[in-house]
């Protein structure tokens, strides 16, 4: 299921998650700037290598950040950057800019160190924003879970619908744990999982005292 948008009908300017889709690409941009052999350096150098940091936590520990802001390709880029965009802008709204900051890059911190933990001999680089959108995800699930996802699903054709986030999210959240569990590999798993409970865990505490009221897509239909 591709996530479309989201049921509710304001977000706000979002400009913390333009600047992150932004700055996403440029640095995507810088890797492939360099060709083949630049875009390997780079890797080896920013990317987050489980044994490295181990080995080195002081020195290497850089890499929980530099890598939260790499890709391996640009499907891969361009999916994490989507589900930011569709998930993203109204947890800014709700949490406000500096706190909706500080959540994606705790949360991605987290998710990296979730993943190098139960991969700690690993010499495979981790890269890409996927933790961090992650934490977005299960932010939006506490703060939002009584909202819909507008999806796409690919049967014979495709099939527009309106799921429930509490579905739509859980599900996702499922197949996290079976492929990490499965050892499914090419992808962090154990990333995706540790940003998810780390974004659970944290939008309460992040979310501003003001009193909020979210108003549903389909509203403004009767207004």
């Amino acid at each position: 299921m591709l996530p479309l948008r989201d049921s509710l009908s304001h977000h706000g300017p979002a400009l913390v998650t333009k600047l992150l889709v932004i700055i996403n690409v440029l640095a995507f941009l810088t890797q492939v700037s360099g060709g083949q052999a630049g875009f390997e350096q780079g890797v080896i150098r920013y990317s987050l290598i489980p044994a490295l940091l181990f080995e080195n936590p002081l020195a290497q520990s850089y890499r929980l950040v530099t890598s939260m802001f790499m890709h391996g390709g640009i499907a891969h880029l361009l999916g994490n950057m989507w589900f930011l965009w569709v998930f993203g802008p109204a947890l800014e709204n709700r949490l406000g800019g500096g706190r909706y900051l500080g959540l994606y890059l705790l949360t991605g911190i987290v998710a990296g160190l979730a993943q190098a933990t139960l991969t700690a001999d690993s010499i495979t680089p981790v890269v890409g924003a996927s933790g961090a959108v992650s934490g977005v995800l299960g932010g939006y699930f506490i703060l939002f879970n009584r909202e819909f996802v507008f999806s796409v699903v690919w049967l014979l054709l495709p099939l527009f619908v309106w799921v429930p986030v509490s579905i739509y999210l859980g599900y996702w959240a499922l197949i996290q744990v079976v492929y990490a569990l499965m050892g499914v590999p090419g992808t962090a798993w154990w990333a995706h999982i540790g940003g998810f409970v780390a974004g659970l865990l944290l939008a309460r505490q992040f979310r501003r005292r003001n009193r909020y009221k979210a108003q549903p897509y389909w509203q403004e239909w009767f207004d």
